[in-house]
């Protein structure tokens, strides 16, 4: 009975010491795994931070070259910008124009818009004065049968009658109205200023810059208001944008 027992303690005592070896190498095999699956750890976070670090990089240098990009670009606004003024005042000075063609004659002929007290006009069309200048008195206007004043000369010619530039200018303005007709507004620079209404025809547009003798249009019907005269060119000047006597500046 007694070897029994013993024989029983001693097979429980090995299946116990086994259990204990097992367990020690399933401790020891799980140490190691976790040691390596830690290192293994470790190698992916170095790596993804390199990685990260290469990126940052990388985004940097584009970056970087897109804030000089922006600047470059700010810088060559800023020069556009200020040629524009630049050219603005030129206009405004009336040395140029918004007229891409009539820009390079009206630069290169500048010197010419300088109108005076000095300077001369010559005869627009080829015709009598109907009506002369008169902003001192009242004149008798036939059509209207009544006296009014008379801020420019009414000269006759034919329809189809060429008129010409009187004086060297820029086209500011090309209007209809029910007076006037057609009417092209020329700037002779200095605050003079020539119309020449009841045209037809018109082969300048505004902007352009027109020599002495340029054909402006050709003479039209008259208006209503001018149908007993008969076929006219209304010929004004202004100073300052009041009505001056375009006589006072021709040759006699």
């Amino acid at each position: 009975m007694n070897e029994k027992k013993k024989s029983s303690q001693k097979k429980r005592g090995a299946t116990v010491a086994a259990v204990l070896c097992f367990v020690a190498a399933i401790a020891i095999a799980g140490t190691y795994t976790f040691n390596d699956y830690k290192k293994t750890q470790q190698k992916e976070l170095a790596r993804a931070e390199e990685e990260n670090d290469t990126q940052e990089e990388t985004t940097k240098e584009p970056t970087q070259e897109a804030n000089n990009l922006a600047v470059k670009e700010e810088a060559d606004t800023i020069q556009t910008d200020s040629t524009k003024e630049n050219q603005g005042d030129t206009v405004a000075d009336g040395t140029g124009t918004g007229n891409s063609s009539g820009s390079l004659a009206a630069a290169g002929s500048s010197q010419n818009l300088n109108f005076s007290e000095n300077s001369q006009l010559l005869w627009p069309v080829d015709g009598t004065t109907i009506m002369s200048y008169s902003m001192d008195k009242t004149v008798y206007f036939s059509t209207l049968d009544q006296y009014k004043y008379n801020p420019a000369l009414i000269i006759s010619g034919a329809e189809g009658d060429q008129v010409i530039s009187a004086a060297p200018g820029i086209v500011k303005s090309i209007d209809v109205t029910a007076e006037t007709g057609t009417t092209v507004n020329v700037d002779l620079g200095n605050g003079y200023e020539l119309f020449y209404g009841q045209l037809k025809e018109v082969p300048v547009k505004v902007g352009d810059y027109v020599e002495a003798k340029t054909i402006i249009g050709y003479v039209s019907q008259p208006t209503k208001y001018y149908s007993v005269e008969g076929c006219n060119l209304y010929f004004e000047m202004r100073k300052d944008g009041q009505p001056v006597n375009p006589v006072d500046y021709m040759a006699e």
